[in-house]
């Protein structure tokens, strides 16, 4: 499923009418009508309903919408917001269906506080004013009716895009229709994913309107939302004939004194998500956190001065017997590491995270010209900000683009953790994870998704099948977590031991 800025739905919806000769009134058409088949179920012949249209082509749905609502004896109330006259092009047509087929509308325009004496009345709302073009301060009268549509008690259905929300990131707004739930038309916006934006959608699903994929494509659409049967049909089979080395020998390297816990987790993760041989290499001084917690995994002992690993032990380390290495959960900064030169020779995999990011971010510019597209970086927001030289807000609120931009300008692969985790590779394309709930957001869930995506990359024979598989069962096992427990109970360890359940609910489809 494509994930796409506003601007770039114009142009899919441009391409199909130019190029592949689908018209304007057929696809309104098709669109309207794959939104009242997921709303019809809601509208119940009993419900009073109002559905408020505007000039634009959300209007023009909302005419086809309310036909076919109408048609199966629904009651429904149409009020035209602006004036008749601004109805034009093809929602003018589908006005005109509508009307033809006998039924009336009520102009707003007319007398305004009817619609407002009228709206405590209803039960739900369908908002078709304001479509993804929309962007900063709402005028008159749509800044007066959202307020109104927000204090009521009706439940409230968007089509596509909540009145008054901008369709991408960093887009301004100071309000917008709050709605219960939204019928996004063929693929959803960023905005669906982003923070405070994400709130006013409400449950949102998805209607295909019938437009090829060849127009997504010939647009460059290039992020998708993961999907769950492309997990469950990419989580690759275990061999008959398999054996340990097969499924990839790891190494991970961190942990210290203060952070024991952290490389413990990563470890134990690892092993959970099928890593055949595992080593922990850490300060000789926690040995035995790990061998006590991940007794499958062996151990490398480092050198170690005030609870972390010295630098000249680290970069004495050959790494030659290993596939692929993750890198700097718990270990540390008091240490200057030099990962360019540690990893300078080195062919396979590298995942860094946490205070890896930390020594990372001192010698980027080594990395630039290195460009391996086999590193992946795992940071979240702080960190972040900290490789870009942006503030926290403003990584928050460019998500897409600044994780795309370090990607393609470093050649690593980059996993932007947060609500809706963004994945990004070296070649620009993106693709949005939609599992994971707040019981995430609690230490040790990023030292746990590292030893997952170094334990499901080296599995797979596209190393990005396994980083998009692993992000989607993290947050897979915290949301059947919750199903049994409050969010706010469930620890790191709790998600690791529930990965198993994950996966098998994966192949069975149980979840």
């Amino acid at each position: 499923m494509y994930v796409v800025t506003g601007e770039r739905m114009r142009q899919i919806d441009r391409y199909t009418m130019d190029q592949i000769g689908i018209s304007e009134t057929t696809l309104m058409e098709s669109a309207g009508t794959a939104a009242f088949r997921q709303i019809k179920s809601i509208v119940k012949p009993e419900s009073r309903t109002a559905v408020l249209i505007g000039a634009g082509n959300n209007g023009g749905d909302g005419f086809v919408i309310t036909r076919h609502l109408k048609e199966r004896g629904a009651a429904v109330d149409v009020w035209i917001i602006p004036p008749l006259e601004k109805i034009q092009g093809t929602a003018r047509v589908h006005m005109d269906i509508y009307t033809s087929s006998g039924h009336s509308c009520l102009s707003f325009s007319d007398d305004p506080d009817e619609l407002f004496r009228a709206l405590p009345g209803y039960t739900c709302i369908i908002d078709a004013m304001l479509g993804t073009g929309v962007e900063g301060p709402l005028r008159e009268p749509y800044d007066r009716i959202v307020k109104e549509v927000n204090g009521s008690r009706a439940e409230v259905i968007a089509i596509d895009i909540p009145s008054g929300l901008p369709a991408e990131e960093n887009g301004s707004f100071d309000d917008a229709v709050k709605a219960d739930r939204t019928v996004v038309l063929q693929a959803p916006k960023e905005t669906a994913f982003l923070y405070p934006y994400a709130d006013y959608y409400g449950e949102w699903t998805v209607a295909d309107i019938g437009i090829p994929d060849k127009a997504f494509r010939a647009c460059g659409a290039d992020c998708r939302m993961r999907m769950r049967e492309e997990v469950r049909t990419s989580v690759p089979e275990r061999k008959a004939d398999g054996h340990k080395g097969t499924y990839g020998k790891g190494l991970i390297i961190g942990g210290s004194e203060q952070m024991p816990g952290a490389v413990s987790l990563t470890t134990r993760a690892a092993l959970r998500t099928g890593t055949g041989l595992l080593t922990a290499a850490l300060p000789e001084d926690i040995l035995h956190i790990v061998t006590g917690t991940a007794a499958e995994a062996t151990c490398l002992p480092l050198r170690s001065d005030e609870g972390e690993i010295t630098s000249g032990s680290l970069a004495g380390l050959d790494l030659s017997p290993y596939d692929g290495i993750a890198l700097g959960p718990g270990m540390g900064r008091r240490h200057p590491y030099s990962l360019s030169r540690l990893f300078d020779g080195f062919g396979g995999l590298v995942v860094i995270d946490a205070d890896g990011l930390y020594h990372l971010a001192r010698e980027l510019g080594d990395w630039r010209q290195k460009r391996k597209a086999s590193v992946i970086i795992t940071p979240h927001p702080g960190e972040m900000a900290m490789l870009t030289g942006k503030t926290i807000e403003e990584v928050e609120k460019n998500r897409f683009t600044l994780s795309r931009e370090f990607a393609t300008e470093y050649g690593m692969t980059v996993v932007l953790k947060g609500a809706y985790t963004i994945v990004s590779d070296p070649d620009g394309r993106q693709w949005v994870n939609p599992t994971g709930n707040p019981a995430l957001a609690k230490g040790g869930s990023g030292d746990t998704l590292t030893g997952m995506i170094l334990a499901a990359a080296l599995q797979s024979n596209d190393p990005i099948e396994g980083v998009l598989n692993a992000v989607y069962v993290h947050g897979l096992a915290a949301d059947q977590l919750i199903l049994e427990r409050h969010e706010a109970s469930v620890t790191a360890s709790d998600v690791i031991e529930q990965f198993p359940f994950a996966l098998a609910s994966l192949k069975k489809q149980l979840y």
